[in-house]
């Protein structure tokens, strides 16, 4: 039943909007009529019966579709009136019988009263009541926060949930500026239900004088019948749907479709569906009412409610039996507290485990990262790790998510090997709009500096995205501003992640197609922890280590010759020559920095050898100098399409890179015998002693 009623919603609304185009017989619009009623007196019993108002948290959309549903009624009856001399089926002649009793007068005066009682007492009660509350929700977000983390700090609550509470007020505040925009259907509904019944009278009253010569008597006579009618048939559900409207005005909000939801809460709630029932059954002792459509309406809500209620009834003993089981089982178990489960010792090494990746964020950013609100963090981190595995040859391990309450409700912080290495802030409801060289025009934002490379940028409003992007910003949604921070972070960190188990993996993977390979360099002729020192030093400087063959191969061919890890790197280097002149190449072009060839000289005669290998012993005035000029002649690649790249022969390379790393860390160094021979290097600048 919950599929039909799923699927039956989409049909339902697609036939509201048929009902403002294809014209109805009376019999199809008394159906439809007797459903609009029933409806709304569903609605009404549900917010009065519900305990908490998410249990009817799709009110909002639910009054886009019954207005939409009785405006489409008013067109299809006009139509029927005007067209058929009043005559537009059993219900409006019915009400309209009801309540003229022989008495235009009278008749009208009663539904004056009524619509005025809908629109001016109801309704606009009901969109004050929104628009205060929906202001009152919304100041009061921060204390309610604060209560949250006051309860957090002195251990009322746990983190989990904390976590729920605040989740539960940011839907609120969502609901609630739903809910105000939501009351301004009812009004207007009001005020057109007035329109339509002018409309009606006066159209008939000239259709029937003019067209079919009728006597003025006659005309009032039929059109007063049918237009009072049709006005309270469109009347009486909006003011049920007007009162729900103001029981239900600070209910909070849905986590799920509408679909998803109507089948949910609607199946909830069985006795607000056999009492629309017996309301059915009511009606059909009105004289004139339809008795057949009203009969097959009434035993289908009583018998659906009556359904409905036994399987809640039957599913509530389940539950008790369970959690009876539940209890029995727990009382047999000796009870186990925290002290006691840390008293083996065995379980206190679970406190001392170390995640490879971490990041942490505050609660504002659990949109962004939770599964369940939408968010899509964790789909964009597993493309990342596929994209980086396909480039790199190394699979990252997995990024562990959690919330903090000791960060502001913006920030992040991204852990490596347990201690921080990153950290940002960034706006949920804001873009991020990084500047360019050269301004065409101004936005307004606030000020702030992009994380991952430190571009002078600017958090703008949604309103703004395309002007911004028309005088020539870049402008990234909060997600990827967080996910690039965390990618880059995790590309300059990735050779602290690469451990003993990582190259295993790696060995294992190369052994299903190499396993000679494998086999003759290790363990017998090289160590698995000198190889990993080997790939760590590759992935520092960022060369690929997905050409598992040529790397091993190229150790195979090196160890006969040397032991030093640091040649055998260099090596290995010079053999993927290709992999990394792609890296810098530009349309067959790399544009570099070179070094003076009286700088290589004393970089040269500057090398010692001590107890950790060979170190450099520049004055610190040739390095003071180095530094200098290498800051000024990086900024002219803030131009250019590539990364900062410094040339030198191969013997200084590795020492150079050694001496400017914790300057410049994204600076490359590259010596001669790793660039592919059909590249043409041009020279934008020159280091001298």
């Amino acid at each position: 039943m919950k599929n039909l009623l799923k699927n039956s919603v989409v049909v339902f609304v697609i036939t509201i909007v048929l009902l403002l185009i294809i014209p109805l017989p009376p019999f199809l619009l008394d159906v439809m009529i007797i459903i609009n009623i029933s409806l709304s007196m569903i609605i009404l019993l549900i917010t009065m019966n519900i305990k908490e108002p998410l249990e009817f948290s799709i009110f909002p959309a639910l009054l886009l579709v019954t207005t939409l549903l009785r405006l489409g009624l008013n067109v299809s009856t006009t139509r029927n009136i005007l067209s058929n001399q009043g005559s537009s089926g059993q219900v409006i002649r019915a009400f309209g019988d009801f309540v003229l009793q022989g008495n235009v007068v009278v008749g009208f005066i009663i539904f004056l009263i009524i619509v005025l009682v809908n629109f001016l007492v109801i309704t606009k009660g009901t969109e004050r009541v929104s628009e205060v509350a929906a202001r009152f929700t919304l100041d009061a977000m921060p204390g309610k926060q604060m209560a949250i983390d006051a309860d957090l700090s002195s251990g009322l609550i746990n983190e989990q949930e904390a976590k729920i509470r605040r989740y539960k007020i940011q839907k609120e505040a969502d609901f609630y500026g739903a809910m105000d925009g939501a009351t301004k259907f009812v009004k207007g509904d009001a005020i057109i239900s007035i329109i339509v019944t002018a409309i009606n009278f006066i159209g008939g009253t000239i259709i029937g004088m003019v067209q079919s010569n009728m006597a003025f008597n006659q005309v009032l006579a039929v059109y007063s019948i049918a237009t009072v009618g049709d006005g309270l048939v469109s009347q009486v559900p909006a003011l049920l749907i007007s009162t729900a409207t103001g029981m239900i005005v600070t209910r909070a909000v849905s986590e799920g479709s509408l679909n998803e939801d109507v089948s949910a809460q609607f199946l909830a709630q069985p006795k607000a569906i056999m009492i629309t029932g017996f309301v059915m059954i009511i009606l059909m002792l009105v004289p004139g009412m339809p008795k057949l459509q009203l009969a097959i309406m009434a035993v289908a809500l009583v018998a659906a409610g009556f359904r409905l209620e036994q399987k809640v009834k039957l599913a509530a003993v389940r539950n008790q039996e369970i959690a009876a089981t539940a209890m029995m089982e727990e009382s047999t178990q000796p009870a186990a507290d925290e002290e006691s489960y840390y008293r083996d010792v065995n379980n206190v090494y679970s406190l001392i485990n170390v995640e490879p990746i971490e990041m942490e964020f505050g609660y504002s950013l659990i949109p962004l990262i939770d599964e369940n609100s939408g968010g899509k963090m964790i789909n964009r981190i597993v493309i990342f790790r596929r994209q980086y595995a396909q480039d790199m040859g190394f699979v990252i391990p997995s990024v562990r998510l959690r919330d903090s309450s000791s960060l502001n409700t913006n920030q992040y912080i991204i852990k490596i090997r347990g201690e921080e290495v990153a950290r940002g802030e960034i706006l949920v409801d804001y873009y991020l709009a990084l500047e360019p060289p050269a301004l065409s025009g101004e936005v307004d934002g606030i000020e702030t500096v992009e994380p991952a490379y430190g571009i002078p940028s600017k958090w703008i409003r949604p309103e703004n995205k395309e002007m911004a992007e028309i005088y020539g910003y870049t402008v990234i949604d909060p997600l990827s501003v967080m996910l690039t921070h965390l990618s880059e972070t995790i590309r300059q960190h990735a050779y602290e992640l690469l451990g003993r188990q990582e190259v295993m993996q790696l060995l294992e993977n190369v052994r299903k197609h190499s396993a000679e390979l494998v086999d003759e360099l290790f363990p017998n002729q090289f160590t698995y922890s000198s190889f990993q020192k080997i790939l760590n030093n590759l992935l520092k400087e960022g060369v690929p280590v997905k050409d598992m063959e040529t790397i091993l191969g190229t150790i195979v061919d090196s160890i006969p010759t040397t032991r030093d890890m640091d040649v055998i790197t260099e090596n290995i280097r010079i053999a993927l020559k290709r992999t990394i002149t792609r890296m810098f190449c530009d349309g067959g072009q790399m544009k570099v920095l070179t070094l003076d060839a009286e700088l290589e000289k004393n970089i040269i005669g500057s090398m010692a050898k001590g107890e950790q290998g060979v170190y450099l012993a520049l004055s610190p005035d040739v390095m003071q100098s180095v530094i200098g000029q290498l800051g000024e002649q990086i900024k002219k690649f803030s131009d250019l399409d590539q990364k900062p790249v410094i040339l030198t022969s191969q013997v200084v390379r590795l020492y150079f890179y050694r001496l400017i790393e914790q300057f410049y860390p994204n600076v490359y160094v590259l010596s001669f015998n790793e660039i592919a021979n059909n590249i043409q290097i041009q020279a934008v600048g020159n280091i001298t002693i």
